[in-house]
């Protein structure tokens, strides 16, 4: 079996939110997808060990922020790679209480959706929440992000809890070495440079100015290891 052939299954990217008593927690999740529309369904998958699937359990209920294609790395990286356990990840973040009282991000979002669980299918690792869509508003007028956009225009990657997670293959190196962040994967390119934080294409790893950081998880570059 050749598991590069399921990334050619299309999906979007999106931020997770939920509530425990009066504590907020969200992910990124790239598994949502509509089952039916009268009601209007949803399917959300979210792997066992994180902590919005406790807070999906406890309360049963959930919302979907769409992020858009401009949303930065910083952004994804909060809610990708560090954990609410840690953290408040909406510290500093826009966003305001739905109707059933969990978080939607503001910002960098082209809609959102509000809903309620009304089924839980165990999949081993994950479980895959029926969720009853009981509100949807579109927020912005920018073009959803696609985990397709993500890996190939972003050079975002996907921690190892994501539904979609395959290890993919090194690739021979280009002129300049590459660099990879050994907390949360990010791999700078030299060839591509980071032009979001001002750096442009082309530049080395060792020309990165010292208070560069990781646009991801945003440690900072002596965190970094060549890639062979």
């Amino acid at each position: 079996m050749n598991p590069s052939t399921l990334h050619k299954v299309s999906y979007g990217l999106y931020i997770i939110s939920s509530k425990k008593g009066n504590a907020f927690n969200g992910q990124i999740a790239n598994t949502v997808f509509q089952i039916t529309s009268e009601p209007a369904t949803v399917a959300i998958s979210i792997n066992k060990q994180n902590l919005t699937h406790e807070f999906i359990r406890e309360s049963g209920l959930v919302t979907v922020s769409i992020l858009s294609q401009e949303a930065p790395l910083s952004l994804i990286g909060t809610f990708g790679f560090k954990s609410g356990r840690d953290l408040d990840k909406f510290a500093g973040v826009k966003y305001t209480l739905g109707q059933n009282g969990v978080p939607i991000i503001q910002e960098h979002c082209v809609g959102y959706l509000e809903g309620q669980v009304m089924q839980a299918i165990d999949v081993q690792t994950h479980t895959v929440f029926i969720v009853k869509v009981t509100e949807a508003e579109i927020t912005g007028a920018g073009e959803p992000m696609t985990y397709s956009y993500y890996h190939q225009v972003k050079k975002g990657t996907a921690p190892k809890t994501a539904p979609t997670y395959i290890e993919v293959e090194k690739k021979p190196a280009g002129k300049f070495p590459k660099y990879k962040c050994s907390i949360c994967g990010y791999v700078y390119d030299p060839e591509a440079g980071d032009p979001d934080n001002g750096i442009k294409p082309g530049t080395p790893f060792e020309e990165l100015p010292e208070d560069w950081q990781c646009p991801v998880c945003g440690v900072s570059k002596d965190l970094f290891k060549k890639e062979e």
